[in-house]
């Protein structure tokens, strides 16, 4: 199929033309979460810019298969395979089992997800159900020469490697241990950078989920459970992977050293990195226990789908700092946004020809590496080009199958609203009466009767606004 997509790769460091393995398919894997707390809506960020690479290929008429693991066996808080276990840690805080934390936080993630309107992928699948398939690869791992046993656990030996670091162009010096400062050496490694494939009840007798293995009572490593799981679904081959930034290393690059070296050859052509959410203080880290969620942005009255425009107004490979302030800013384009799309009519005939032309417009911009910044741009002059309104809502429809704001359905909800649709007449009647009175009280100056009368109909539920065009009502 004719493709123009051109998408950068982090693996080649540069942008260039998709082309999957297999004509008109994607295979598609991303990293999902470790089910130990919420997701902070920094994660949130990655999974809103996969939801849209996904559904832009799609869209542009691929067929698409994506999987996502969910780490519930396990994670350690150190990327150098030390430190306290993170699900563990949640079950201690909570005092709950592992497996009770892991289905509230995953239930919790995939409830976050719908209100972003970030589609659950084709396969989910938790770690826990792929025991199996975590061995098979490192019995594989061990019989190619490519890990060895030390001090009870099994390593990968990366010096085994041509090129080790194909993703970052750190070299070994500046990764030792290294990634995090304060970290503890394990000593049963050879090389600084090697990696655990399976833990054993040598290391963590405190471990709650272990597992029988031909090395020991024991649980997998981190890094082994995302190879295993994606060919376990897609094969041998994989188009796109997908992540954040901070998983490029050791996570990703670990995936490739195990999985190459396993299968024998390529495994992945292009890497997809979404760069950071940062704050005031840096990076949102839930370790660090400073991290904003979307129940939060919730209750401070925020939908979530201005949090999924706010992502959209910047390029996915720019770190985006968040503020309330822009927040704000995103709310008032998404309510301008959602009422030019409320004011059209939905009478007439849809103008194909014109809405071919918008389509292909929207393809353009989007092709430009996920460009949805542009994308919104062209929404944006989609409502204001010459065609009728049934073809500026139709193109609305049309981009919002990739932008995923709701934007249709907010509209109308809109209207409704400002119409008072579902309130009863009396009332409505009430409140256009008290408006015409609060007219009056301003023309003769009276403001403390107009303060009181919006006063009076904010106490039912009724919010009113002064605007060029008169004063206009809906309900809180």
């Amino acid at each position: 199929m004719e493709n123009n997509l051109d998408l950068y790769n982090t693996l080649t460091k540069k942008v260039e033309r998709f082309v999957p393995n297999e004509d008109g398919k994607v295979k598609m894997y991303t990293c999902g979460p470790t089910v130990y707390h919420y997701a902070h809506i920094g994660n949130l960020r990655s999974y809103i810019m996969e939801d849209v690479l996904e559904k832009f290929l799609r869209f542009s008429g691929y067929d698409v298969k994506r999987v996502m693991n969910i780490t519930d066996v396990g994670h350690l808080a150190s990327d150098a395979d030390t430190g306290e276990d993170k699900m563990l840690k949640g079950a201690k805080r909570e005092h709950k089992t592992v497996m009770e934390i892991a289905k509230f936080y995953t239930d919790a993630f995939m409830s976050d997800c719908a209100k972003l309107n970030i589609k659950t992928p084709d396969v989910v699948e938790p770690a826990t159900n792929c025991i199996a398939d975590f061995i098979h690869m490192v019995e594989a791992l061990l019989e190619k020469g490519y890990a060895y046993l030390a001090g009870g656990n099994v390593y990968f030996d990366t010096s085994k490697l041509a090129k080790y670091y194909v993703l970052s162009n750190q070299n070994a010096e500046e990764l030792a241990v290294g990634v995090r400062e304060s970290v503890e050496e394990d000593e049963n490694k050879r090389s600084k950078t090697d990696f655990v494939l399976w833990f054993t009840k040598s290391k963590f007798e405190d471990q709650e989920l272990k597992w029988e293995s031909p090395w020991g009572v024991g649980y997998p490593g981190w890094h082994i459970e995302c190879s295993a799981i994606c060919m376990k679904h897609l094969g041998e081959t994989l188009d796109i992977h997908c992540g954040g930034i901070d998983n490029v290393f050791p996570h990703h690059t670990n995936e490739i050293a195990q999985s190459e070296s396993y299968l024998g050859h390529k495994w992945c052509n292009y890497w997809f990195h979404v760069l950071h959410l940062n704050d005031a203080t840096g990076k949102m880290s839930k370790s660090k226990g400073d991290f904003l969620t979307v129940s939060l942005l919730e209750e401070k009255g925020y939908d979530p789908l201005v949090y999924r425009m706010f992502c959209l107004q910047s390029h996915y490979r720019k770190p985006l700092i968040f503020t309330y302030e822009a927040l704000d800013n995103a709310a008032v384009a998404y309510g301008k946004l959602v009422a030019k799309i409320a004011a059209l009519s939905p009478d007439g005939a849809v103008e194909e020809e014109k809405l071919a032309e918008l389509k292909a417009q929207f393809l353009e911009a989007m092709d430009n590496d996920i460009n949805t910044s542009s994308g919104l741009t062209v929404l944006y002059d989609a409502l204001k080009a010459d065609a009728n309104d049934a073809t500026k809502r139709a193109a609305a429809a049309l981009f919002d199958e990739v932008l995923s704001l709701g934007l249709l359905a907010a509209a109308q909800r809109m209207k409704e609203e400002k119409s008072g649709a579902g309130l009863d007449g009396d009332l409505v009647g009430f409140i256009e009466a008290k408006i015409a009175e609060r007219k009056e009280a301003k023309k003769a100056k009276d403001f403390a009767r107009a303060d009181a009368i919006r006063e009076e109909l904010a106490a039912k539920g009724i919010a009113i606004k002064d605007t060029r065009e008169g004063t206009v009502w809906e309900r809180m």
